[in-house]
């Protein structure tokens, strides 16, 4: 396994940048949307999900001591492992006590489906990280494969998101910079939207089994033009003068409500 003992060299400086969210052009000046994944759970749920990474790089002195790292190393090819000295480990980490493990991969590319026929997440302009993570996440455990991100969301292999979603990307197919209006056309589901007015309470509304779920700005919520072509607008009864719920909370509400009407339907 080679080692890197410099931040000047080349590998460890490409990880540096893309640790801390930069993005990678090629020749021909369009983004490369390369990411580096932190941590054991993220790197077992890209080998078990995806496959084998760019390359993988430990922390030496970790390696030597920890039976994960120790396992991760021994199902990758050799020639894609690497190890460095701690402090270089430590200076890619984005939490305060990293794992010391770091694979550097290359993001799917999903084909936009002509028609959406499917149970989906659609989120209009959420630029919070941990938000778009979480609701992510949730979107996962109950049951839903595929998210549509509109153009404005932060980026959803970004290490924030990627933190906070705990492995739901690999379960899931992500769409981002979508017109979420345009792709309106291609949806042969109800578009579901939670609003504060001229809504129904959720728990009232004979909520579909399919259907696309859209969750709006932390600030504006969905865009008025979207809500528009909404075919059932929701709202979560709640305790009054009580400020409305979280984004992601909100749908975690609506999300688990659905499952719940679906498995016991």
């Amino acid at each position: 396994m080679k080692h890197i003992s410099s931040r000047d060299n080349a590998v460890y400086k490409q990880l540096s940048r893309l640790a801390a969210g930069k993005r990678e052009k090629g020749a021909d000046g369009h983004v490369v949307q390369r990411v580096v994944l932190e941590g054991v759970h993220l790197c077992q749920a890209w080998l078990q999900h995806v496959g084998v990474p760019e390359l993988a790089l430990f922390d030496l002195q970790k390696l030597e001591t920890q039976s994960e790292l120790q396992a991760l190393a021994n199902v990758l090819p050799a020639g894609a492992c690497l190890s460095c000295e701690p402090r270089l480990a430590a200076g890619l980490s984005q939490v305060g006590h990293g794992q010391g493990v770091y694979f550097l991969a290359t993001t799917p590319t999903p084909t936009l489906p002509d028609h959406i026929d499917h149970n989906c997440l659609w989120l209009d302009h959420l630029q919070d990280p941990g938000n778009v993570g979480t609701l992510l996440r949730t979107a996962a455990a109950a049951g839903i494969q595929h998210a549509y991100l509109s153009a404005g969301c932060a980026s959803a292999w970004s290490p924030k998101v990627l933190r906070s979603a705990q492995g739901a990307h690999f379960v899931m197919t992500i769409h981002e910079h979508m017109d979420l209006a345009a792709l309106r056309k291609r949806l042969d589901v109800p578009l579901v939207a939670t609003a504060l007015h001229d809504a129904q309470s959720l728990y009232d509304v004979a909520l579909p089994a399919e259907c696309a779920w859209v969750f709006g700005n932390e600030g504006q919520g969905v865009d008025p033009a979207l809500l528009a072509q909404a075919d059932i607008r929701v709202f979560i009864p709640q305790a009054a003068d009580v400020e409305s719920l979280n984004v992601a909370v909100a749908a975690g509400v609506c999300l688990f409500e659905q499952r719940r009407v679906i498995l016991h339907a």
